[in-house]
């Protein structure tokens, strides 16, 4: 299966960025202007360009979105044409990716030619310029954070998002299937699209190519939304904990308290993480479901740890 086998193995950072057409379309807003699609969008900041409509465009990020709300487009009602015309015209000569127009107002004609001279796009937001500004933000977060692929498999468990690692053949993709049996849930497998999101959050997903299969040696790639139904897995997860497979060795020295906390780094994250050793016997379902409720206890300020030194203590 080439795709699959393509997507297992490309883990190489990716630069995001959105075409402001697929920007347009996912966000519900009306065309007043093509344009030529001239910038693609890269950032997640927005600006609202009431002083560069004034005149002063010192600092002006141009690489933004340009969001005009109520009170920029009363300002600009209070100029007159020819002033207005200078001001559009002088505006549009940067390389500005898209201007939105928020409360589902109409843009001036003289906005309307400017942008149209220089090929930028005009839209309209029947949203408040408020709401429009959270959900844009919010939208951009995802689609333009830094993308890495990484080999591994990443399972929702109890609510808890596992993303299991190790060397092929370890039986990653074998666990993920005993988990979405006992009722969890599958989110990726062999090969997981991270994002961060934020600072200190990163999100794991499928390639859309192979999104709910699964492969299983011996067997080949199974479609668990088809055989398990669609409550069996999810499109996305927030990463929570890591867990490395590993093949057990005698003279290793295993965490057997769990005062020593290891994590493994994940585009700049510190994301928890947890060694697990593979022997015959070991129910590694089992092992990880038990990793999920543990971190639900920790977040919650429970450490069982903590909990043996103060029995042994009294």
């Amino acid at each position: 299966m080439t795709d699959y086998a393509y997507y297992a193995n490309n883990d190489k950072d990716t630069s995001a960025e959105l075409s402001v057409s697929q920007f347009a379309e996912d966000l519900d807003l009306r065309i007043c202007s093509e344009g030529s699609g001239r910038v693609c969008l890269r950032t997640v900041d927005i600006n609202r360009p009431g002083l560069q409509f004034t005149g002063f465009y010192e600092g002006f990020e141009e690489a933004r979105l340009q969001i005009v709300g109520e009170a920029e487009r009363l300002y600009l009602h209070t100029l007159r044409e020819d002033e207005l015309t200078v001001q559009m015209q002088e505006f549009f000569s940067y390389s500005i990716p898209a201007i939105i127009i928020t409360w589902g107002q109409e843009p001036p004609e003289p906005m309307l030619d400017s942008a149209k001279a220089v090929g930028c796009p005009v839209f309209v937001s029947e949203m408040t310029t408020s709401q429009f500004v959270q959900r844009a933000v919010s939208y951009l977060s995802v689609k333009l954070a830094p993308v890495e692929t990484r080999h591994g498999v990443l399972v929702d468990v109890h609510g808890v998002g596992i993303f299991i690692i190790g060397v092929p053949g370890i039986g990653k993709s074998e666990t993920a299937l005993e988990l979405v049996k006992r009722g969890h849930r599958l989110v990726a497998d062999d090969a997981v699209e991270l994002r961060r999101v934020s600072p200190n959050r990163i999100t794991g997903e499928a390639p859309i190519p192979i999104r709910h299969l699964l492969e299983v040696r011996g067997i080949g790639i199974v479609d668990i939304g088809r055989m398990y139904g669609v409550s069996a897995v999810i499109d996305s997860k927030n990463i929570d904990i890591v867990v490395e497979l590993e093949h057990w060795d005698d003279d290793a020295v295993y965490e057997r308290l769990g005062m020593d906390e290891h994590y493994e780094d994940i585009m700049g994250v510190k994301v928890l993480k947890n060694t697990v050793p593979v022997a015959p016997g070991r129910n590694l379902a089992v092992i990880c479901e038990t990793a999920a409720l543990n971190h639900r206890l920790r977040a919650l300020g429970y450490h069982a740890e903590d909990e043996l030194h103060r029995r042994l203590t009294e």
